[in-house]
């Protein structure tokens, strides 16, 4: 059942990104343009570290799929690509693992195929202690990601109803691992609140998952017999509106839920992200054009990354904080309920590198 549940997913999600509209609150976000802010391209680098943790590149697949043949299959194709391209790879839920440990070759394969990468390996928040421990040495794994998500189970028809546990359940695993820990959200979004009690609970990083990619509402609602959770399509907060709410939290925060390209990955750079993951669209790239259509997906966003970078006159991922931003629309509004100035990001560049003009002149 658990391997025709993921095998549905899969399916599901692929059906969902062909039908996508295109549109999120990425197109809300806006780098005001300097003519002259421009670098050379030999001066950039795409390095990113935080927590600890040092890639080599901001970009990583993020969590996906895995306890069935066919999702086995996916993983080993998606472990190819993270090797040839060098970005970080993120294992998906381990539960089934834990349920049937003869499925184990399902995940593993994202660390035999990938041998000198970063992997991460993925739990729920009921996981045991002994559970994460186990998912982590399975995959050899560098990091550790505890996946929250209570409005996809409570749409999904046999998924959990308890979520009182899972505050104590995600401390004990922090302290019991010896890899750092991220908490993330799978396509909902996490608030300051909830960012800053993870922050209290000994998380290391937040991936804040936000709307605008893939709805797992959705995908569970059309597993149901009566798609009687219609209402919930398109609930939470939108990945940019959490990168806003998350400002000073305390901890680094990671972007995924909605990227498109390689202007979503500088936004979410520049709005204060330390990586940015992607699911949904590699996957698309991945069913519908195989391992080399990934790579050469991959390769190309990390190529216009660089460039962006150049003509924003960052030399690395870190220093887009300090290109200007406007935000409009009804990410602005968001921001005005919850009490966020969005005035200052416009005016970043500023506070850098004051304007030397010569006596006597004018604008």
């Amino acid at each position: 059942m658990i391997g025709q549940r993921k095998d549905d997913h899969v399916r599901l999600a692929a059906e969902q990104q062909r039908a996508h509209s295109g549109r999120n609150q990425f197109d809300e976000v806006s780098f005001v343009h300097h003519a002259l802010a421009g670098i050379d391209r030999s001066d950039v680098s795409l390095a990113t570290t935080f927590a600890g943790i040092a890639w080599q590149v901001p970009l990583y697949v993020n969590a996906m799929t895995g306890g069935s043949t066919k999702t086995g299959i996916i993983n080993r194709d998606l472990a190819i690509a993270a090797a040839e391209t060098g970005v970080p790879l993120a294992s998906g839920s381990m539960s089934a693992y834990f349920k049937d440990p003869s499925c184990a070759d399902t995940f593993s394969v994202l660390r035999t195929r990938n041998p000198d990468g970063f992997v991460l390996a993925n739990v729920n928040a009921n996981a045991s202690t002994e559970q994460a421990r186990r998912a982590v040495d399975l995959l050899r794994a560098d990091a550790l990601q505890i996946h929250v998500n209570t409005v996809q189970e409570t749409v999904m028809p046999e998924g959990d109803r308890s979520f009182a546990a899972w505050v104590p359940r995600i401390q004990k695993i922090a302290d019991a691992v010896d890899v750092p820990v991220i908490v993330k959200e799978v396509g909902f979004g996490l608030s300051r609140e909830t960012v800053l009690m993870l922050r209290e609970l000994g998380v290391q990083v937040a991936d804040l998952g936000g709307r605008g990619g893939t709805d797992f509402a959705r995908i569970e609602n059309g597993r149901r017999e009566l798609a009687d959770y219609a209402y919930l399509h398109g609930f939470g907060q939108s990945t940019a509106a959490c990168l806003l709410d998350a400002q000073g939290v305390g901890i680094p925060v990671l972007a995924s839920g909605g990227v498109r390209n390689p202007l979503d990955v500088a936004r979410a750079l520049a709005l204060g992200a330390s990586g940015v993951g992607v699911s949904g669209g590699f996957l698309r790239t991945l069913l519908d054009g195989g391992v080399s259509a990934l790579i050469a997906q991959i390769t190309t966003w990390l190529d216009q990354l660089a460039a962006l970078q150049t003509m924003l006159g960052a030399r690395t991922p870190a220093e887009l904080r300090r290109c200007d931003l406007t935000i409009h629309g009804d990410l602005r509004s968001f921001c005005t309920d919850r009490g966020i100035d969005t005035r200052p990001l416009a005016q970043r560049s500023r506070a850098v590198e004051a304007p030397h003009e010569p006596t006597g002149t004018t604008r």
